[in-house]
């Protein structure tokens, strides 16, 4: 083992943070910032937990899809393998506490019920207020999704931090937390404080929501955050908690003054809690944190391994070009088993290790889901771990990311189930089917498809998790499959035309070290060739991919010859063209230089993937291709390229039409065979003759020219182009500030067009206003003609719905586990720091491997 400087303080006294590196099995320690990274119980702690690096390894080498193995320290410090350097950020901080990870306070604690009182008498003005503040915005750091809260001011008078939320708790996610956070600061000091009214408020509110079955029906928590109290309140608590004192007190004692502590440390003792007392911001989160300890000694008396899996999130290590890695990570506990320890209950720390999403969708056969089919998974409390609806940052690309993105619940995605019934089923981990007409939403969720959906859902043994499967109807039912020799479809396969999708696992080449380097195309090959006997592979999978490639060949010489025929494709700007099927096969013809193609972005490439196959679904282009009449075309705009890119896309027609669009699309889906081809073109004579078709809808009616808008519009109310967009005018340069994006609760209008109809007129009347429009279909396309005055403005602005969310409680399935409190434990460890025995190794060993393994 060798320690490793990496960063010293200004002053320095001391190392603001270090790194222990095992310079031969390449794990790290990484200590916060905020804590003395000499102080014995970490250094000690560090060398006796070096022996994880042997199990580190084993592990990696029985299964290479681990991607982090770590020990979380109750001490604070922190090992990783593989390694990694961590950086300070622009402040010269790690804030990185693996205590206050949700996978540490899951593994370490029993879901619980919190009321946070809060004194805002007249002496926590200036710096004690501005301390308890950070304080209680560091309990809601130690919360999770199976934990339920409210926080209450008390001065002469009670006050709900949220108004709306008297007399209940909510759920501890990430919207519910940010949002109390931001009524912190309304906060202010004045008048007397009538401690005894909270705490009478605080039991009553616990008691009455328990009573309800709702919360988390576990442990229960009052945090009081004051700078003193004049009396021990020993009548509200024989009133309320005594003897069972189910309801542990934490009092935070604010300011260095400890005229008060004796009562304060009193309550505490008295209701199985603790006592601290913070003097300055520095003081919080290390404070904060002991009460984890003391809610975790019931289940280390019990010496239960609880597993528990946390929600999907992002890990920024593990983001690439394609878009964010979502990750669940599974851990358990460590704690000591001597005996002479045992009614402490002490709590080493938790290990774990994480789950790239990811890896589990490469599992889905999505070929045998039809083309809208997809797989999802959601949690106990109903949030969504996978779906292809979930849209975790704030545009594609980058790696803001939405503040709830990890609390996002299955009906707002699966939002037709009015009544939750396909929610509740899967909360409650039951094993059924359920059908319901749907608007399935494409386009990250800016298009409309209709369609009716049958689900099949059930929950995965050994975790909190329940998975569901849609399946369209229509789609996926049957499949075609054909007979070619093994020499011709691998002959095709290999073609430099030909790709497969990367998500897709046609063999498994994660599975062993010397298979990771070949892709998917190289892996068929040698499987079907017998050399590798040991790969994985789906046969049916590869035979009809075999048959794909064969069958489509002879579009790569048809290509050809357009490519060369200049005459006929000079004025029309070909640019590209591809094929794709329902095995994941696609093919590309570049008619002109990639560096001459308009967008160089090309939506073959994994940058976008609404263009591509994968994991999640199949490409937008092919879906659409697929829900259209025979004989007719898709037309649309992507929306990452703004009016400069439309797309189109028809169904059963294998020849090209006329129709000349810059970046432009047009696909069609064979018969027999499951697949689509298109094209891409330019778009300046297709805007010319829009405007002149628009002048002929114009004349036929009785709108005057100078008073209209024209648009082109798809079946789902989007405008490809417009009057101005045909004058072809140059983009204006837009501003290089950033733009505040904040989420809201809105509902957007979606469109659906009837296919019967043909042609309409009307009026539309908006605040005394009456507005006429024109409307008619494109034939054989999925565009109509808009016409419309525009003499009125019929914009509005949707209401508030904060409120009403967060009083909405869904139904959700309680962690089966639950150690609220244990007899043995000693309730005398309650205001005062313990020091943990060092030589703890062997205990940790056994403990990793079986989370490994599980």
């Amino acid at each position: 083992m060798t320690a490793v400087s990496c960063f010293e303080s200004s002053s320095g006294m001391h190392l603001s943070f270090f790194f222990f590196f095992d310079l031969s099995f390449l794990s790290v320690v990484q200590v916060p910032t905020n804590m003395y990274n000499k102080d014995p119980d970490i250094v000690n702690g560090v060398y006796w937990s070096e022996a994880l690096n042997k199990v580190f390894v084993e592990n990696f080498e029985r299964d290479p899809t681990l991607i982090w193995q770590y020990f979380g320290s109750a001490k604070g410090f922190f090992r990783q393998y593989p390694g990694v350097k961590w950086h300070p950020d622009e402040h010269g901080v790690i804030g990185f506490d693996c205590r206050n990870r949700k996978w540490y306070i899951q593994a370490a604690t029993s879901p619980k019920d919190v009321v946070i009182l809060v004194d805002v008498s007249g002496s926590m003005k200036g710096l004690r207020l501005t301390i308890a503040r950070q304080t209680v915005s560091s309990i809601l750091d130690t919360l999770g999704d199976d934990d339920f809260f409210n926080i209450i001011a008390y001065n002469q008078e009670i006050h709900y931090v949220e108004p709306c939320l008297n007399g209940t708790l909510v759920r501890a996610d990430r919207t519910n937390k940010d949002h109390f956070r931001e009524h912190l600061d309304k906060l202010f000091a004045k008048g007397i404080g009538l401690l005894g009214e909270a705490l009478t408020e605080a039991f009553s509110i616990l008691n009455d929501f328990n009573q309800t079955g709702r919360g988390s029906v576990c442990s229960q928590a009052i945090m009081l955050v004051t700078d003193g109290a004049t009396e021990m309140y020993d009548d509200v608590f024989e009133k309320y908690n005594w003897p069972e004192r189910k309801v542990r007190i934490f009092p935070y004692l604010i300011g260095r003054e400890s005229a008060f502590a004796d009562n304060l440390k009193w309550m505490a003792c008295a209701n199985k809690g603790y006592f601290s007392q913070i003097s300055t911001l520095a003081d919080v989160q290390e404070n904060v944190m002991r009460y984890l300890h003391v809610m975790s000694r019931p289940k280390v008396i019990d010496h239960e391994h609880d597993t528990v899996w946390t929600e999907a999130y992002v890990d920024s290590a593990l983001n690439d070009k394609s878009g964010p890695s979502l990750t669940t990570t599974v851990a358990m506990p460590v704690f000591s088993t001597k005996n002479e320890t045992k009614n402490q209950g002490i709590l080493l720390g938790v290990v774990g290790t994480d789950i790239p999403l990811q890896e589990l969708m490469k599992l889905i056969p999505k070929h045998m889901l039809g083309i809208h089919g997809y797989v999802f998974a959601i949690t106990n409390n109903g949030y969504i771990l996978t779906h292809p609806d979930l849209r975790p940052l704030y545009q594609e690309g980058q790696k803001r990311r939405k503040p709830n993105y990890s609390s996002v619940d299955l009906s707002e995605v699966e939002w037709e189930d009015k009544d939750y019934i396909l929610r509740n089923a899967m909360v409650n981990r039951r094993t059924g089917t359920f059908s319901m007409e749907v608007k399935r939403t494409v386009d990250r969720g800016r298009r409309v498809l209709k369609m009716h959906n049958d689900y099949y859902y059930t929950d995965i043994n050994g975790t909190p998790f329940s998975v569901g499967v849609a399946l369209s109807r229509g789609h996926g039912k049957y499949f075609f499959r054909g007979n070619v020799s093994m020499e011709a479809g691998l002959r095709d396969l290999e073609q430099p035309d030909v790709a497969l999708a990367d998500e897709w696992t046609y063999c498994n080449t994660e599975e062993k070290h010397e298979h990771r380097h070949l892709s998917q195309i190289q892996a068929i090959k040698l499987y079907m060739m017998g050399r590798r006997p040991h790969l994985k592979c789906d046969r049916e999978l590869i035979q009809e991919v075999l048959f794909d490639a064969v069958v489509t060949a002879p579009l790569k010489s048809y290509w050809n010859s357009l490519a060369l025929n200049k005459s006929e494709n000079s004025d029309k700007g070909v640019e590209i063209v591809f094929l794709g099927t329902r095995t994941g096969l696609s093919r590309t013809k570049l008619f002109v230089p990639t560096d001459q193609l308009s967008n160089h972005r090309d939506f073959l490439t994994a940058e976008d993937k609404e263009g591509v196959f994968n994991a999640d679904h199949f490409p937008l282009w092919y879906k659409r291709a697929a829900e259209q009449v025979p004989g007719t075309f898709v037309y649309s705009i992507p929306f990452s390229t703004g009016i400069k890119s439309p797309i189109v896309a028809g169904k059963n027609a294998f020849s090209y039409t006329s129709v000349e669009m810059h970046h432009m699309f047009k696909t069609h889906s064979y018969m027999t065979l499951p697949s689509a081809v298109g094209l891409q073109m330019k778009l300046e004579y297709f805007q010319r003759k829009f405007w002149t078709a628009c002048r002929q809808v114009t004349n036929n009616s009785n709108i005057t020219i100078k008073d209209i808008n024209c648009y082109l519009i798809d079946n789902n109310g989007f405008i490809l182009v417009t009057e101005e967009q045909s004058q072809v005018k140059p983009e204006p340069q837009r501003s290089r500030s950033k733009t505040m994006m904040v989420p809201c609760d809105t509902e957007y209008p979606a469109f659906v067009s009837e296919r019967t109809i043909k042609e309409t007129t009307g009026n539309i009347e908006c605040d005394g206003c009456l507005r006429s429009f024109v409307i008619q279909q494109i034939p054989s396309t999925n565009l109509f003609m808009v016409v419309v005055d525009n003499k009125c403005d019929c914009s509005s602005i949707p209401p508030s719905l904060k409120c009403d969310r967060l009083k909405l409680q869904k139904d959700r399935k309680k962690p089966e586990s639950c150690h609220p409190f244990h007899p043995e434990e000693n309730a005398m460890e309650c205001g005062s720091a313990s020091r943990l025995s060092s030589r703890l190794a062997a205990i940790l060993l056994p403990l990793l491997a079986a989370t490994i393994s599980r």
